[in-house]
């Protein structure tokens, strides 16, 4: 396995970890298809704005979300189809019946 190859897996292994949180992942999913403002993150999910705005950082240092100002307010969304995707198929693939 060469050097680039093992820092992936690295980086791909964080990623993961991240969205291992359960208060992370419901955060991307609430983000998934529209922007929505930090304040309305808080109120789905019944959360303080100032904890949303924690997991909005490290999910931003990440590039899984993404954050645009207007005015006052941020709107966060999904930042790129690769993310989306991810998470959607991953949601297909626990919803199929499957034989235990």
């Amino acid at each position: 396995m060469n050097a680039s190859h093992s820092e992936h897996i690295e980086q791909l292994a964080d990623l993961f970890g991240l969205l291992g949180d359960q208060t992370r992942l419901q955060i991307v999913l609430t983000c998934l298809d529209e922007p929505i403002t930090v304040t309305d993150i808080a109120k789905k999910l019944n959360l303080s704005t100032s904890l949303i705005s924690h997991h909005l950082r490290l999910l931003r240092a990440a590039r899984v979300v993404s954050g645009e100002r207007q005015g006052k307010q941020i709107f966060c969304t999904v930042n790129d189809h690769h993310i989306r995707t991810m998470v959607s198929n991953l949601l297909e693939h626990i919803a199929e019946p499957h034989d235990d």
